[in-house]
């Protein structure tokens, strides 16, 4: 399954380490990304693939605990509704 995340907050070192080490821990495969530094704000966002057997939300809820431990907001939603919630 593919999966966007996004991460946002003031800018600080090792936000990428931190979060690929994350990601890697789980398997989840980064398949593209894009950042950048916006007025001093760390912005990320990345297409994911998870292996079969993760569990989205699990993993998800574990993501926005890393956010909130590094004063960062990161979400991950599967791709497919973050895909049906931007067509118009």
């Amino acid at each position: 399954m593919k999966a966007i995340l996004t991460v946002v907050g003031k800018d600080q070192v090792g936000i990428i380490a931190k979060v690929s080490s994350f990601l890697a821990e789980k398997n989840i495969n980064i398949l593209d990304l894009s950042q950048t530094i916006m007025d001093g704000y760390f912005t990320m966002m990345m297409m994911t693939e998870l292996p079969e057997t993760s569990n989205l939300k699990e993993t998800s809820d574990q993501l926005q605990e890393l956010g909130h431990a590094n004063d960062l907001t990161i979400t991950f939603r599967n791709a497919e509704l973050y895909k049906s919630m931007h067509q118009l």
